[in-house]
């Protein structure tokens, strides 16, 4: 293991991503465990989940996080990482935290606004707030640590990369953190390499972290975080094509991490292990 490996972690299913978007969004825990374990094998880490119902809805019930658990279990050693992020009260999106006790658990770390328009139709596809206030975040940091579960910071903005400091100072935040940084949100920070170099100067030394770049601007930031030594994250939710001009669809999130894969070592960089990711991760330190 040495500097040049590179985390790649896979978001198999998002929330919003629906099969009426793509065929090959998976929703039943089999469905997810086998899209994990086809990541797996093209060389992610790490996937990140939101559960579903069987017809494709999102859910936070802890059954359904178990049984995807127990599913990709059977086929993989991968990092579990489960997503928390929603509308509605925090109480009711972290009970699978608290029971299920994946090695990380997403957390976002602040409010904005969060839209998506559509030039062509001068609409918005849709437009709400997503509230992420400190008293939220600290309930949840306080759930992760109870359950031993470590904490990745979902920034959408410098302003929430900056908000670990009073978390770190009231104890609810232990170094090294790690962070993502969600590029290319309407509503966010813009998807450009030097406000990505910005966000990781940001954050705190002896942080990891990994970008996520969305839609059409995946493989633009994968490319940059691969030249600044970052980690990266690909997968259905975020983006379905494998082409930055939308024109070839990939068929499952095992196409998105191969090419991942395939740009980081075209630049002398090595896909990290599960048994590395644990270690550059500091998963087994005390949380």
């Amino acid at each position: 293991m040495g500097p040049d490996n590179v985390i790649v972690t896979c978001a198999l299913t998002g929330v919003l991503a629906s099969r009426e978007q793509c065929p090959w969004v998976p929703y039943t825990p089999e469905e997810i465990a086998e899209e994990a374990r086809r990541a797996h094998d093209a060389g992610a880490a790490v996937v990140h989940i939101h559960a579903r119902t069987d017809e494709g809805a999102p859910t936070y019930e802890p059954g359904v996080y178990a049984a995807i658990r127990r599913e990709i279990e059977k086929r993989c050693p991968v990092i579990l990482n489960f997503s928390t992020g929603g509308i509605g009260p925090m109480e009711g999106r972290v009970a699978h935290i608290a029971r299920v006790k994946p090695a990380l658990g997403a957390l976002n770390m602040g409010s904005m606004n969060y839209a998506k328009y559509s030039a062509k139709r001068k609409e918005f596809v849709f437009d709400f707030v997503f509230e992420n206030p400190f008293r939220d975040i600290a309930y949840l940091l306080g759930v992760m640590k109870e359950a031993g579960v470590k904490p990745e910071l979902e920034c959408f903005d410098v302003g929430h990369t900056n908000s670990v400091w009073p978390l770190l100072d009231k104890g609810l935040l232990k170094r090294p953190l790690q962070f993502s940084f969600i590029m290319g949100v309407l509503g966010g920070i813009r998807a450009s390499s030097e406000n990505l170099a910005m966000q990781a100067r940001e954050a705190p030394e002896g942080s990891t972290w990994e970008v996520i770049g969305i839609s059409h601007e995946q493989w633009r930031m994968i490319g940059a975080a691969l030249a600044l030594g970052g980690n990266v994250r690909v997968g259905l939710e975020d983006n379905f094509y494998l082409d930055a001009a939308g024109s070839k669809m990939a068929r499952s999130n095992g196409e998105l991490v191969e090419k991942a894969v395939r740009m980081a070592r075209d630049i002398g960089r090595e896909p990290a292990t599960v048994e590395q990711a644990r270690r550059l991760l500091t998963l087994d330190a005390p949380w």
